[in-house]
């Protein structure tokens, strides 16, 4: 199989969603050469990897450096194929690749081409990394639909779907059935549009409603970020804060049994900056309904894509602490309830999330037979 070289800013040991889509698309492939930025403490993380990583400057840019290195890859392991683990900017890179030898190249998009689509600058430039790629991915029906109008026809009419792709042998139910008291996990990076702020208000709304004769639930919080010390006073002013639990940043191979040690899984995520920073798709929320967890998620961007809505979970708004108080109300004095929407979840990202269909368009794409 032709080796494919990965140029991307966005990868492990650095934990995020976007690292952990980039890496998933690594293991499909399996015959792949990666090119990133340089990160402390990446040496003995990368050496646990089946295939090379290179790294280049402390951020990778469509400049002539970043240029010369990924040449230097191509020629080094004969590389072909070019995925842009995201589109802008490095998908600029692609007229010189093409030059270089590179004969299929991929641009895949998240969430933050949606205001480069908006721009009248940025705009211009993903309407040029279109033209310059096999084709631009999308993650969801949202992001398609915002990043579409930028692109030329041509580049239009080869988008393709490539959805992060969730392996439900490794994200699944407790066979316990979870934690024993009623469990709320969150998880991403602690940042104002992820909506912490709101799920701690809706917290302490839940605690000061609690049935007294029932076990008090836990929330537990997963991630780190700039807002971390600020959460965690606010959770210490909770009516009871022992039932919030700070788990720190957890690499992505081991949130399948963090997640599913909860019943439900809430992150009221917000769209900020006048619509120019929404949610792409939030590829947790597909990952805890695997786990059999019922989902809340807030209405940003494509997080619809990712539930059933009233089925496997529910979309809230992001600023209504007491709304979503009153939805997690229900769900924790219902476990019952709360299984079977994780079960219809499960089964909803079965489908729609499935690695093999993510294998299937790479293949495709990079005529990779």
């Amino acid at each position: 199989m032709p080796t494919t070289l990965v140029i991307t800013n966005d990868f492990p040991p650095t934990i995020g969603g976007i690292e952990a889509f980039v890496a998933q698309i690594c293991e499909l492939l399996g015959d792949v050469v990666v090119l990133t930025r340089r990160h402390p403490g990446a040496r003995t993380a990368d050496g646990t990897l089946p295939f090379p990583v290179h790294r280049h400057g402390r951020l990778l840019l469509p400049d002539r450096g970043t240029r010369r290195a990924a040449e230097a890859l191509m020629i080094r392991h004969g590389a072909t194929r070019i995925i842009f683990g995201a589109a802008a900017p490095l998908g600029l890179l692609a007229p010189a690749l093409r030059r270089a030898g590179a004969t299929h190249l991929l641009a895949i998009t998240h969430g933050h081409e949606t205001w480069w689509a908006r721009l009248p600058v940025s705009r211009a430039m993903l309407r040029r990394i279109g033209d310059n790629v096999d084709a631009l991915s999308y993650i969801s029906g949202f992001t398609r639909a915002a990043i579409a109008p930028a692109l030329s026809p041509e580049a239009r009419s080869a988008m393709v779907r490539l959805a992060p792709p969730v392996d439900i042998t490794r994200f699944r139910p407790a066979g316990t059935g979870g934690a024993a008291r009623p469990t709320v996990v969150a998880a991403g990076r602690f940042i104002r549009q992820k909506g912490f702020d709101t799920l701690l208000e809706a917290w302490d709304l839940v605690l000061a409603a609690w049935p007294v004769e029932r076990r008090s639930p836990e929330l537990v919080l997963i991630g780190d970020g700039p807002l971390r010390q600020r959460l965690m006073a606010k959770a210490a002013r909770l009516t009871q804060s022992d039932c919030v639990r700070f788990a720190g940043p957890v690499p992505h191979r081991l949130m399948p049994a963090l997640l599913a040690e909860g019943h439900v899984f809430a992150l009221p995520v917000r769209t900020r900056f006048r619509g120019l920073n929404p949610e792409g798709l939030g590829m947790v929320f597909a990952e805890a309904a695997a786990a059999g967890l019922a989902v809340i998620a807030g209405d940003s961007g494509g997080t619809g894509d990712t539930l059933v809505p009233g089925a496997s979970g529910l979309l809230v708004q992001p600023d209504d602490p007491a709304g979503l108080a009153a939805v997690l109300l229900e769900l924790l004095t219902d476990l019952p309830r709360a299984r079977a929407m994780g079960e219809v979840g499960r089964a909803h990202v079965a489908t729609s999330f499935s690695p093999t269909t993510t294998a299937a368009v790479l293949r495709q794409v990079l005529d990779l037979g």
